[in-house]
């Protein structure tokens, strides 16, 4: 059978190095919310546009179609970094049903590894086992890096004190109304890079609406948007922002300008430790 042909461009996007020696690119695109073949389109134009990091996860409930449009891109596999997240309910099933729920997320990615493999929430008496399952899948080499999401340094500490892969990787929830400052001095002191989810207040905040983003977008000649990303990659951090096409050419252009440090102080000092959600609490989670 022959492969389509890529129309994927070349990326611009920088890259931030891992602990472990591999490297992520530092703008990705989230496919939360999306779903079946707008999901599928939307990953598909990510790519062509230069995107190379998609972000998933099995409670997305659309890893198959994820998998869709990378394979619709063409390109090559090895271009691309892939991360997927095991669910709250399956780490509650124990072992088996991790395992179970990995191989099944690489058969609906339409891959035969992982880049990175992320725990979504620190499920209470269901990090350990969930570790160790994908430690082996390290081991045999369908997963190149494991790292966590939503987690606070006592999660932290418990999961060093017997993990033999260590996380690379924290994904949590950072925007300017939520800057987490501590919980990122505490991670770059582990060496564990810090990926922040809901750049822009997952649809409950207003963060582009800001009146201080406002007029910094109007003083740089730049978008809400793309001064809240700015803001987060100047701070060495990775991102995601929602995988929309009409905001992937402004996502694309944040290496055409920079900060002055008195802006990104201001921009730091509108934190109210605001989550976009009360249920997004690693503390007192619901799931």
């Amino acid at each position: 059978m022959l492969r389509r042909k890529s129309n994927a461009k070349k990326t611009m996007i920088q890259t931030i190095e891992l602990s472990n020696g591999r490297s992520i690119p530092q703008i990705g695109v989230g496919t939360w919310t999306l779903k079946g073949d707008e999901a599928a389109a939307n990953v598909r134009s990510a790519i062509e546009a230069g995107f190379r990091h998609i972000d998933t996860a099995q409670g997305y409930d659309n890893e198959e179609a994820v998998g869709h449009g990378v394979k619709d891109s063409g390109i090559n596999r090895e271009e691309l970094f892939i991360t997927t997240k095991v669910a709250t309910n399956i780490m509650r099933e124990g072992k088996d049903a991790v395992r179970t729920s990995i191989e099944e997320s690489l058969s609906k990615l339409k891959t035969n590894y992982l880049d990175l493999l992320l725990i979504h929430w620190p499920v209470k008496d269901c990090v350990k086992d969930t570790w160790q399952v994908m430690e082996e899948f390290i081991l045999e080499g369908k997963v190149r890096s494991l790292g966590v999401s939503n987690f606070n340094k006592h999660h932290l500490d418990d999961l060093l004190s017997y993990a033999k892969v260590r996380p690379v990787i924290n994904q949590i929830e950072v925007h300017p109304l939520m800057t987490q400052e501590d919980n990122l001095a505490i991670n770059r002191e582990l060496g564990i890079q810090v990926q922040a989810w809901g750049p822009f207040g997952q649809g409950d905040i207003d963060i582009v609406g800001l009146p201080l983003l406002q007029q910094l977008a109007e003083k740089y000649g730049k978008t809400s948007s793309q001064i809240v990303l700015r803001w987060i990659i100047q701070q060495g951090l990775i991102t995601i922002p929602r995988c929309k096409p009409n905001h992937f050419k402004e996502n694309l252009e944040l290496t055409t300008f920079e900060l002055s440090d008195e802006d990104m102080n201001a921009i730091s000092a509108l934190n109210q430790n605001l989550r976009s959600n009360v249920n997004n609490d690693p503390e007192t989670f619901p799931w």
